[in-house]
C-alpha cells in the first residue's frame, strides 16, 4: 500500500507529544515534514522526532509538493484559516478539534473541500479507539435494550492565564476544549442530533471562559444526554449509558493512556458489584489509529472519521448550548 506523507503544521504540543509520536509508530504513513514559524524551532523537532524536514513558515510546509496530508494542530482561532489554506494547495487536511469555533464557518470550507476534491476531517482520535466500537456494538446489541440515557463528565485542573484553554479570544474555555468530546460521542452513539438543549455555565472572572459547564441535550424520543465538563477541577473522565436492559460504563473514555488497556464495565441490572462484568481492551494508541484511518479514506476515497458536517454539527451544538446558558432556556439545535 501506498504511503502517503504527512506534514505537520506547527509545533503545538498536541502534535509534538501525541499525534506526531503515535504517526511514527505506523508502517502505513510517513511523517515528512514539520513546519514552525521559526525555523530553529521547527528544526529542534524535526530532530528530536527523526522528521526529515523542517520549515521556517507555513506557507513552505503547503508549497511542498511531496505532502499529501497536512495536520492542523494550531490554536482554535486559526482552524478554518490555515485549513482552508491547505484545501486551496491542494491538500487533505486532519485538523484539530474543534475545527469550528462559528458554525457559519462551515458552508465555507465544504464548497472548498469540493471543489479542491480533497479529504478534510476534524481530529477526535477516540472515535478510532477500540473501545468506542466495542462500546457502540454492545448498545446495539439485543442485550442492551434500547439506549435510554448517556452521561459524561471530563475535567482537568488549570489555571495557567497563558494557556490558550483559558484565552478566550482563542477559543479557549471548557464548552470548545473538552465539552466538545461528549457532544461528538453521544452523537456517535445515539446515531443522530440533538432536537434542543439545555447548559447552566460558571466563568472565571479573570479569564472570561466557562470553566465548569453542565448541559442537557435531548434527542428524538425523548432521548437525553447529560454533561459536566471544567477547567479548574479534579482530573476525572467517565462516559455511564444507560440502556432498558444493562448499563455500561466506560472507565477511561477520552484521553486513554497509551501503552495500556482500556476497560469498560456492563452492569446488567443487579445493583451488587458481584454482577459487574468488565471487558477489558487491549492496548494501543489512538493517535497512531486515526491517522492510520484518516490515510486509509484518501487511498481509498472512503469518508473520513469525522466529517466535515460532523464538525459543523459540533460547532452549532456547542453554540447552541451557550446560548442557552445565557437565555437560561432550551434552546432549538
Amino acid at each position: 500500500m501506498k504511503k502517503l506523507k504527512w506534514g505537520i503544521l506547527s509545533t503545538a504540543k498536541i502534535g509534538t507529544q501525541k499525534v506526531i509520536p503515535g504517526l511514527l509508530k505506523s508502517d502505513q504513513l510517513e511523517v515528512h515534514a514539520i513546519a514552525s514559524r521559526n525555523l530553529k524551532n521547527a528544526e529542534k523537532h524535526a530532530d528530536t522526532l527523526d522528521i526529515p524536514n523542517a520549515y521556517g513558515s507555513y506557507e513552505a510546509l503547503l508549497e511542498d509538493p511531496e505532502i499529501d496530508i497536512i495536520y492542523n494542530p494550531l490554536p482554535n482561532h486559526l482552524h478554518v484559516e490555515w485549513t482552508a489554506k491547505a484545501i486551496q494547495a491542494g491538500k487533505h487536511v486532519l485538523c484539530e478539534k474543534p475545527l469550528f469555533l462559528d458554525p457559519k464557518e462551515a458552508q465555507l470550507l465544504i464548497q472548498m473541500r469540493d471543489k479542491y476534491r480533497v479529504k478534510v476531517g476534524e481530529a477526535f482520535m477516540v472515535k478510532s479507539h477500540p473501545q468506542w466500537k466495542k462500546a457502540f456494538e454492545i448498545i446495539y446489541s439485543k442485550d442492551f435494550g434500547d439506549i435510554l440515557t448517556y452521561n459524561a463528565t471530563f475535567s482537568y485542573f488549570n489555571v495557567d492565564p497563558n494557556n490558550i484553554r483559558n484565552i478566550a479570544e482563542y477559543g479557549g474555555g471548557a464548552l470548545w476544549d473538552i465539552g466538545c468530546y461528549p457532544t461528538m460521542t453521544s452523537r456517535y452513539l445515539f446515531k443522530e442530533n440533538p432536537l434542543r438543549v439545555q447548559a447552566s455555565i460558571k466563568n472565571d472572572p479573570e479569564f472570561k471562559t466557562d470553566v465548569l459547564s453542565t448541559a442537557i441535550l435531548e434527542f428524538p424520543n425523548n432521548k437525553k444526554a447529560t454533561f459536566s465538563v471544567s477547567t479548574q477541577a479534579s482530573p476525572y473522565q467517565r462516559v455511564h449509558v444507560l440502556g432498558t436492559k444493562m448499563e455500561l460504563e466506560i472507565i477511561i473514555p477520552f484521553n486513554a493512556p497509551l501503552g495500556e488497556a482500556t476497560a469498560m464495565k456492563i452492569n446488567t441490572g443487579d445493583i451488587t458489584l458481584e454482577s459487574d462484568q468488565w471487558i477489558e481492551i487491549p492496548p494501543c494508541d489512538q493517535y497512531q489509529l486515526q491517522g492510520e484511518e484518516f490515510s486509509t479514506a484518501v487511498l481509498n476515497n472512503t469518508e473520513v472519521p469525522v466529517t466535515l458536517e460532523d464538525a459543523y454539527d459540533h460547532s452549532r451544538i456547542i453554540t447552541a448550548l451557550f446560548e442557552a446558558a445565557k437565555k437560561e432556556e432550551w434552546v432549538k439545535v
